[in-house]
């Protein structure tokens, strides 16, 4: 998108919606084809925040998947974001990538502080050349294996920490005056479709193709092919192509999910009495009593907690009160 094109999308926006002063507007950007005249676009457009993907800065690694990104062209970009006002700058990195090691991760992880971003996302990589056809250029054999893959997740995640950022969740670092890592420590983060939010609204609008959108009532995602996506809005249309309604314990299994996901721990006794349930009930139908045996998960009453070295595995234990996931979903790989 040109910055003309960015601008006038930009006043489009706030032609139709009031934006709150205090708005956090941000936005993912690429270094490799990132230029002064958007940075300047992003700032008077009252941008504050942009994620950048990062990766892996070895050189080795970035030829295998084909993205070629030099630690100077990222420096360069968050100078050229904070040089005009977007202060807020993310950082995306990747772990299980091919021939990548522990000590390549380190090393991504000694440059990408030295811009000292505000937040950091870590992510593992998933190979599913079937589902992406550009993965099939990609050598499978190359890719490390689950043991190596953890290593390198625990590696990134002490380095962070060593350096001074908090762990948020799972697979997010912030600093500690982030208002992340404030909501954090005080109970009051949520999870997304973006992730890990500060934003409390209930209702989340997804705009644009395939994008997917939440309400109190279920989820609504808008048609993921682009000509359809213009077709429906050319004729004032909403371009929804499908739906879920929230239906039975699915608003209540929601809630306990988000608190393990955000807090590590949930009180479902709270959390069942706002939603007239029994906490004893819903446990007996999940899987965590192997988890609790296998020191994964420690339960006082009705109180569950994530034991610490159990953290990198929250999703999957998380996944215990999913009624919709089949039993190879709930084991597929955590890490």
């Amino acid at each position: 998108m040109p910055p003309e094109q960015m601008q006038l999308t930009m006043d489009r926006l706030k032609t139709h919606f009031r934006i709150a002063d205090q708005a956090e507007i941000a936005i993912e950007i690429d270094p490799r084809t990132f230029t002064p005249e958007m940075a300047t676009t992003l700032g008077r457009s009252g941008f504050n925040r942009a994620s950048i993907g990062v990766q892996t800065f070895d050189l080795g690694v970035q030829q295998a998947i084909n993205r070629v990104q030099s630690f100077e062209a990222t420096e360069a970009s968050v100078r050229l974001l904070r040089s005009n006002g977007v202060r807020a700058i993310n950082f995306d990195l990747i772990y299980g990538l091919p021939g990548q090691t522990v000590q390549s991760c380190l090393q991504t992880v000694e440059q990408a502080l030295v811009p000292r971003p505000d937040r950091l996302a870590v992510f593992g990589y998933a190979h599913v050349p079937s589902f992406k056809p550009h993965q099939r250029k990609i050598d499978g054999a190359a890719l490390p294996d689950s043991e190596m893959r953890f290593a390198q997740s625990r590696a990134i995640a002490e380095a962070l920490v060593g350096a001074g950022y908090v762990e948020i969740g799972l697979d997010h670092f912030a600093l500690p005056d982030d208002p992340l890592a404030k909501a954090s420590a005080n109970g009051r983060l949520h999870r997304n479709f973006q992730g890990y939010t500060t934003d409390e609204a209930e209702v989340l609008i997804g705009l644009g193709a395939s994008s997917i959108g939440r309400m109190p009532q279920g989820f609504v995602q808008n048609e993921v092919r682009l000509p359809e996506y213009e077709r429906l809005v050319r004729q004032c249309r909403l371009p929804v192509a499908r739906g879920y309604r929230f239906a039975g314990e699915d608003q209540l299994r929601a809630a306990i999910i988000e608190r393990l996901m955000c807090d590590q721990h949930v009180d479902l006794g709270a959390v069942c009495q706002g939603f007239g349930a029994d906490p004893a009930k819903l446990l007996a139908a999940t899987p965590l009593e192997s988890m609790i045996a296998d020191g994964l998960v420690e339960r006082e009453g009705a109180r569950l907690s994530v034991t610490r070295h159990a953290r990198p595995l929250v999703r999957s234990i998380a996944a215990a009160f999913d009624a919709h996931l089949s039993e190879n979903d709930r084991h597929s790989r955590a890490i």
